[in-house]
């Protein structure tokens, strides 16, 4: 498994590695499964998908909502299918919460309470979500970091848990424990061998910019308008993914291009920080420093190197 934060260059370590070790790929990436969702979530290119099989991407309609749940099950029958092959497995990503569900099971909190759930949905109507999200803001910081100001569907789930409990959503989510038994955290043991990519939080923002830039000039702007246009609206989920609910503020003339452009990179750096502190939290990570002048023969050299040693 390889882990690191956005923009990182996990995705290139990845697909080297999965070639060499004649592997097949688990994207572990909440926007990535969504079709057409190209340009603003990164997929991997078509000619790299042509010479290594990947899985989890293109799975959901943007207009579907998609949850840690159906990762899962979309994951663990990839895995088993993928085994079935005798290949190896290489899964990649950087959604937290769907890499500490593959790793440990999950965890999930209370049930629902319709009741809760309607009143806060009845507040985000008629005075706007924003409060709701500065609520959150106050009772669970730690999921507000990492959940857009726009996830209505979230925000509600997290306030409904401390209404319900008195403790952050957060704080149950931290209850995962890899040394439970359970029949879903049997089922997802596999041996994985973690390396995460790291490097200096000032290349990781000079890399996050310039990905930004690459993604303007490859049509991200045309990419939204097309989705948009399309019958069945974008679910909420969708809407709020980064360069998305940017692009889509520009379009709808709340903001200019370039302050658009400047709120997606602004918003990736808050999520590589947001990543930084999730990955802080996962045991037996290899960690793989990388300087700005390695090249990625080097880094997969590396990285090869480090699957070696755990054999």
């Amino acid at each position: 498994m390889i882990l690191g934060v956005t923009g990182s260059g996990k995705g290139r370590l990845a697909f080297d590695l999965a070639k060499d070790l004649d592997a097949e790929i688990i994207s572990i990436d909440s926007m990535k499964v969504y079709r057409r969702m190209d340009i603003g979530t990164a997929k991997p290119p078509k000619e790299a998908r042509a010479q290594v099989k990947y899985h989890l991407i293109d799975i959901a309609e943007p207009s579907d909502s998609f949850s840690v749940r159906s990762f899962l099950d979309n994951a663990l029958e990839a895995i088993r299918q993928i085994r079935s092959r005798n290949k190896p497995v290489v899964a990649v990503g950087g959604t937290a919460l769907y890499i500490k569900a593959l790793l440990y099971g999950l965890f999930e909190g209370p049930a629902a309470n319709k009741q809760i759930r309607a009143e806060l949905r009845a507040r985000a109507e008629t005075g706007g979500l924003e409060q709701l999200y500065r609520q959150l803001t106050q009772v669970d910081p730690e999921a507000a970091a990492r959940i857009h100001q726009n996830d209505a569907r979230r925000i509600i789930r997290a306030l409904e848990v401390y209404e319900l409990t008195g403790k952050s959503i957060s704080s149950f989510q931290q209850q995962w424990n890899p040394q439970q038994t359970n029949d879903e955290r049997r089922e997802t043991n596999y041996d994985w061998r973690i390396i995460g990519v790291r490097r200096e939080k000032a290349e990781e923002n000079k890399r996050i910019n310039a990905r930004v830039k690459k993604m303007i000039a490859a049509g991200l702007v045309d990419e939204v308008k097309s989705l948009l246009s399309e019958e069945k609206p974008l679910s909420a989920q969708a809407r709020c993914a980064i360069g998305y609910a940017e692009i889509i503020d520009y379009l709808s003339g709340k903001t200019t291009l370039e302050d658009a452009i400047e709120l997606i990179k602004k918003n990736s750096r808050r999520l590589a920080k947001s990543q930084r502190t999730w990955f802080k939290t996962f045991r037996n990570v290899h960690w793989l420093d990388i300087e700005s002048f390695e090249s990625d023969e080097r880094v997969f050299q590396r990285g090869k190197q480090l699957i070696t040693d755990g054999k």
